[in-house]
């Protein structure tokens, strides 16, 4: 009873039992045991995805399951282009705007819009008489002064004569020949008068100044027309031939100047918007004198001859440019071509009906078709298509490529099995309108 009690923090700490120790350590190895293994399957997994498996190992193995079925298809020896693929819009030559040069009423308009004119056609003409008479008036004026000179050169003539006889003085002499230069200089300035008109006579008929489209005339007839103009008369551009401007990346830029300053032919192939479609044939003319830093490119132009006028100014076309041609190389098909821990490889197809990995190294590419460097020969023949689960070593089918779409079950299938034919009873026999048939014939029986 007098015993005294303990407040809770005096009281001695309850050390813990030896079981929950040992459980606690338990559960811990138990998670560390669980990692691992997860670990481990992950490893494992990822290294049997990657690889090829062993011959043997999977469907189509030498050991196990029926043999796969593959197109195959043999490596040749032919040329493979070097292309370089570029963005490109077609420029025109010359496009000139026809504008008149001196000022008048537009009297006739001599084109129809969307001709091909020559170069010197006629395209409008300007009321040509106030040009006439100045041309008129400078004639004459030419023609008076002309005669004025005469009058003076025969004074000059007397005078001389006189002058020699001491009969007149030397300054009515002097005063003379300074008024023949006078009107020679008159006669000059006359005569370059008339040409001044003849030029502005001419002007009155506006001639086309190259060869090339006429497009939609921007004024019509009747109009007063200055040389000040913006738009001018119409506008006359150059179809054919045409040229496409285009860029490519600066590191291509050596590899082209070599071509062309060996004197090589570059063919350009102009393509529609999708790439898919051919729309010219033309050849490469040259590139530009500066690369543009902000995009690291230089800019080339390509000239076709546009017979057929299907390239029109400012139209956005794709540009395959042929660099070079590597003859007699070994090219296979690019559905061959199969990456894995082998780094690039094929599946070759042998003499047992199985195949073999075979590491290759790969060159240009051309459209389908790429170029190998090694690893095959021209003959040899590759995996095209059911390539998906085939292992080194796997057995084979062959089926045609016709039957390349076909279910790989439907070209495991055994060749000489026979379809069942449907009997021809069974159907009837099914079907309610067999019945109603049956019923029917019984009913006229009856």
């Amino acid at each position: 009873m007098d015993q005294k009690l303990r407040s809770p923090a005096e009281r001695p700490p309850i050390a813990p039992s030896q079981p929950a120790k040992r459980k606690s350590r338990g559960g811990s190895v138990l998670t560390l045991l669980i990692v691992a293994a997860v670990i481990a399957g992950v490893v494992w997994w990822t290294k049997h995805q990657s690889a090829p498996e062993p011959a043997g190992g999977g469907r189509g193995g030498r050991n196990g399951g029926p043999p796969m079925s593959i197109v195959p298809e043999t490596a040749t020896k032919g040329d493979i282009n070097i292309t370089l693929n570029a963005l490109g819009t077609v420029t025109s030559l010359a496009t000139v705007t026809v504008r008149s040069q001196i000022s008048g009423y537009l009297m006739k308009i001599d084109f129809k819009e969307g001709d091909e004119v020559k170069k010197g056609d006629l395209i409008a003409e300007i009321d040509s008489r106030p040009y006439e008479a100045t041309l008129a008036q400078a004639k004459g004026a030419l023609a008076r002064d002309e005669a004025q000179l005469k009058g003076a050169q025969v004074d000059l003539a007397r005078y001389q004569g006189l002058a020699a006889q001491n009969a007149v003085p030397h300054q009515t002499l002097d005063t003379q020949v300074a008024l023949v230069g006078q009107d020679q200089g008159t006669v000059e300035a006359d005569r370059a008068a008339v040409q001044s008109a003849e030029v502005n006579l001419n002007y009155c008929r506006i001639l086309a100044p190259n060869d090339g489209r006429v497009g939609l005339r921007q004024v019509d007839q009747g109009n007063y027309v200055t040389p000040g103009d913006a738009n001018g008369i119409v506008v006359i551009t150059q179809i054919k031939p045409i040229s496409v401007l285009f860029t490519v990346p600066e590191d291509n830029l050596q590899s082209i100047s070599k071509r062309l300053q060996a004197g090589a032919v570059l063919p350009a192939t102009a393509l529609d918007r999708t790439g898919a479609t051919k729309i010219a044939d033309g050849t490469l003319q040259t590139f530009d004198s500066q690369i543009d830093p902000t995009t690291g490119t230089i800019k080339l132009r390509a000239q076709f001859p546009n017979e057929s006028q299907t390239l029109f100014p400012n139209q956005f076309v794709n540009i395959r440019l042929l660099l070079d041609t590597h003859k007699d190389a070994t090219t296979m098909p690019t559905a061959g071509i199969q990456r894995g821990q082998p780094g690039t490889f094929v599946y070759l197809v042998n003499d047992d009906s199985t195949v073999s990995v075979r590491p290759i190294k790969l060159g240009a590419t051309d459209g389908d078709r790429v170029e190998v460097l090694s690893g095959l020969a021209p003959g040899d023949r590759i995996v095209v298509d059911g390539a998906d689960k085939l292992r080194d070593g796997a057995k084979i089918n062959v089926r045609a490529a016709t039957d390349a779409n076909a279910p790989a079950g439907a070209a495991n299938a055994p060749a000489g099995a026979a379809k069942t034919p449907p009997d021809p009873n069974s159907g009837q026999d099914k079907s309610g309108g067999g019945g109603k048939k049956r019923r029917s014939e019984g009913g006229q029986k009856q």
